[in-house]
């Protein structure tokens, strides 16, 4: 199973997106249906919104008046947050029911509109944005769905901007307004990533194998390595729970301006060795299985990550055929995890060479690492975290 958060902001066409997964195979968890489920008549969840703010956010039938909510709610902080915390618990355990419930082997979306607001992002594998201009998304909201210009800038303003929103994106689907009889190539680009993406994903996830790294040489750096790097670390932070102890971007992919192959380097420490298979199946569940000599993690044989070296680590690697990456998981203090730092510091700093080979630590012994160990005695450099 692979589990896809899906966002974006209000009138953007996330729903438009879900149903084209759907219509492709998907399991849809929509975090929207099942709020209205948790508020339904006699639940628990709609007395305590009643009791909250009041007997007129009821109909006369007794159901929840959803647009007298929202204007009390959108328009007013505070009462958003109580509402929040009245009904996001009961949503989440929901959602974690419905989950369960999914065949093996299913790409699971779930449809969550505040995936961001919520600091959800980093329980999944994989999230999608659905991206369209704050202006267009008002229009849409004042034409299509018949709010007031008003009330349609209080349900924008009250979600994460777009910049935020767009940093939590491993794929972003624009959507923007088309000319009138042009063809919509949003099912094509959703169809894309279904076959080319979510469903290898999802066996690579099921049968515990990483993707394949890009062949060939380094290329030029991509300035969008940092960003990538550390939605990425926060996943594996989270993953491996109360046994990190810090996940850092290493490698050439690391060093601004490096050239590099586009697979990143991420470095997780760990207290002790008895820590890393501790760890192992939950960065599977992550995305991240354990690599395998001669598949998915690039070159490095893995030397150090396989107990030599004084790491006593592991190596894993990135399930996702959209973004390869090698997750170093060593032991906090080894000679390993201080190496990776040292040279991607010094690198940094101007202070060793550059170069892709050195930085991946495939030249443990070499001159690289001597020029790293100079730079760091006259710098007073200290592994951070140390």
């Amino acid at each position: 199973m692979l589990r896809v958060g899906l966002t974006g902001g209000i009138g953007a066409g996330k729903s438009t997106v879900a149903a084209h997964l759907v219509r492709l195979g998907a399991v849809l968890v929509d975090a929207d249906v099942i709020a209205r489920e948790v508020v339904a008549p006699g639940t628990a969840g709609l007395g305590a919104v009643v009791e909250r703010f009041g007997p007129g956010v009821l109909r006369q039938d007794g159901a929840l008046d959803r647009p007298a909510l929202g204007r009390l709610v959108f328009a007013d902080d505070a009462a958003r947050a109580d509402l929040n915390a009245l009904v996001h618990p009961l949503v989440a355990a929901r959602r974690e029911e419905l989950v369960a419930a999914a065949p093996p082997g299913a790409v699971v979306v779930e449809d969550v509109p505040l995936l961001v607001e919520t600091g959800l992002a980093a329980r999944f594998p994989l999230v999608i944005v659905v991206h369209a201009g704050a202006g267009e998304r008002l229009r849409r909201l004042v034409a299509d769905r018949g709010m007031s210009e008003q009330d349609a800038r209080a349900r924008v303003a009250a979600q994460a901007g777009d910049e935020e929103r767009l940093a939590a994106a491993d794929v972003v689907l624009d959507n923007p307004r088309r000319d009138p009889g042009a063809a919509d190539p949003l099912p094509r680009r959703v169809e894309r990533l279904w076959r080319e993406r979510l469903l290898p994903f999802e066996e690579n996830v099921r049968l515990g194998r990483p993707a394949p790294a890009p062949p060939g040489p380094p290329g030029p750096a991509d300035p969008a390595w940092p960003a990538q790097a550390a939605r990425l670390a926060a996943r594996v932070a989270r993953a491996a729970g109360d046994l990190q102890r810090g996940v850092e971007h290493v490698g050439a992919t690391a060093v601004p301006g490096a050239a590099a192959r586009d697979v990143l380097d991420l470095q997780l420490a760990v207290p002790s060795a008895a820590a890393v298979p501790r760890v192992a199946g939950a960065l599977a569940a992550a995305g991240f299985p354990p690599a395998r000599a001669g598949g998915g993690a690039g070159d490095d044989p893995g030397g150090d990550d396989a107990g030599g070296g004084g790491g006593g680590g592991a190596l894993h690697a990135s399930a996702d055929p959209g973004r390869p990456v090698r997750l170093h998981v060593r032991v906090h203090g080894s000679p390993a995890w201080r190496r990776a730092l040292l040279l991607r510091d010094s690198a940094r700093a101007g202070g060793g060479p550059g170069g892709a080979h050195a930085l991946d630590g495939l030249d443990a012994t070499g001159s690289a690492v001597a020029a790293a160990e100079e730079w760091a005695r006259r710098t007073g450099w200290h592994p951070p975290g140390a």
